[in-house]
């Protein structure tokens, strides 16, 4: 299967990249569906699965006052019902999958890892057109929300990879959307990935 991942920074357009790259590439498109997946499977409301998605949720281990381990065991099982959702979408067909670690779960399959980023103007004039926050919000709020959303995808990132999150260096692309209309994108990314996969046919 060729498999895209797709992690960004809040605000930056990865999902629009995403979804826009895989209806060119005719792959499946996963990002909320996975969420769906989990709640079938699960006792678990959508907004708690979310949550724990994007690291609001806290999960790791920590010592307690008698020196004992403690663990927010639904936030855990939750990390483990995505495991499976995610892998097992991943082997129904050629996708694109928008975070959740997909980067990392799909590590063996040999994704195609896109990092998809951008400015501080930029994000706020993103979260103003697509109605991402509260209408009401100022600038400075919008970007002290992306600063913590991002925040907790790195803590949950890191937890899990050698490599920091949005580090070159765990990645194959970066893309700075920052000025870009997104669609533009889209037909270079579509050879890009072409080659990619083609690429490792050839290694195999």
């Amino acid at each position: 299967m060729r498999i895209i991942t797709i992690s960004r920074e809040f605000a930056s357009g990865g999902r629009e990249l995403g979804k826009r790259l895989a209806d060119a590439l005719g792959f499946q498109y996963y990002d909320s569906e996975i969420i769906d997946e989990i709640v079938r499977h699960t006792d678990f409301d959508a907004g708690f699965i979310d949550k724990v998605s994007d690291g609001e949720v806290s999960f790791n281990f920590h010592f307690g006052r008698s020196f004992g381990f403690s663990v927010n065991q639904p936030a855990i099982d939750v990390l483990a019902a995505q495991h499976k959702v995610i892998t097992e979408l991943a082997q129904r067909r050629d996708c694109v999958i928008v975070g959740r670690l997909a980067d990392i779960i799909l590590v063996k399959e040999h994704p195609l890892k896109i990092f998809v980023y951008s400015d501080r103007e930029h994000k706020i004039a993103r979260c103003k057109e697509r109605g991402e926050l509260h209408p009401e919000a100022t600038d400075r709020q919008i970007i002290r929300k992306c600063r913590q959303i991002d925040l907790n995808r790195r803590r949950t990132h890191d937890t899990f990879a050698p490599e920091k999150w949005g580090d070159r260096r765990g990645y194959n692309l970066c893309i700075n959307t920052a000025g870009v209309d997104i669609k533009t994108l889209i037909p270079g990314l579509k050879e890009y990935a072409l080659a990619f996969f083609e690429s490792l046919k050839k290694e195999v």
